[in-house]
C-alpha cells in the first residue's frame, strides 16, 4: 500500500464529523487515531477497544461500537461482514480498492488487488450497461502459515 499522509487523512475524516454536525469527542479522536495509525489492520470492535484503552483507559466498549457504527454511516470506515459473528472494520481509504483473503484457521486477513478483477468489472459495466458503484470479494481458505502447522 502506498504511504499515506496521516495528518491529511485525519483532517479529512475529522471534517466528515463536522460536516455532518457531529462532535469529534476525545474518544472518537482516539479511535480515529488508532485506525489511521494502523490503516492496514482489520479490527473487530473488541480488538479496537483494547488498542484504544491503552491511550484512554476511560473509554468503554459501547462507545467503540457506537463510534464504529457512526463512522460507517459517515463513510469513514467500512464494516466487513465475514460471517454472522465475524465483523471487522477498516478505514475507507478512497482510491484503495482491494479484496480479502480470509484464513478459516487463524482468522488472518490479507488484502489484495487484481487488475483482472478490475477489467472484469469494467466488462460487466459495458456488456450490461450497468454502473457498478462498489463490490466486495472475499476468498476463504487456509493461509500458508496454518498449512505448515
Amino acid at each position: 500500500m502506498a504511504k499515506i499522509d496521516k495528518g491529511k487523512l485525519f483532517n479529512r475524516f475529522a471534517g466528515k464529523f463536522r460536516e455532518n454536525k457531529f462532535k469529534l469527542t476525545s474518544q472518537r479522536k482516539n479511535i480515529l487515531d488508532v485506525l489511521i495509525n494502523n490503516s492496514d489492520q482489520h479490527y473487530s470492535a473488541e480488538e479496537l477497544y483494547e488498542k484504544v484503552k491503552n491511550i484512554n483507559a476511560d473509554i468503554g466498549l459501547a462507545t467503540v461500537y457506537r463510534t464504529l457504527e457512526l463512522m460507517c454511516r459517515l463513510n469513514i470506515t467500512h464494516r466487513l461482514d465475514f460471517d454472522s459473528t465475524y465483523k471487522r472494520y477498516e478505514l475507507n481509504l478512497e482510491g484503495h480498492h482491494h479484496h480479502h483473503l480470509i484464513c478459516i484457521e487463524c482468522g488472518s486477513i490479507t488484502e489484495f488487488n487484481d487488475n483482472v478483477l478490475e477489467d472484469f468489472e469494467h466488462n460487466l459495466e459495458e456488456e450490461y450497461n450497468f454502473n457498478i458503484l462498489d463490490h466486495r470479494i472475499k476468498f476463504y481458505g487456509i493461509c500458508d502459515k496454518c498449512r505448515k502447522m
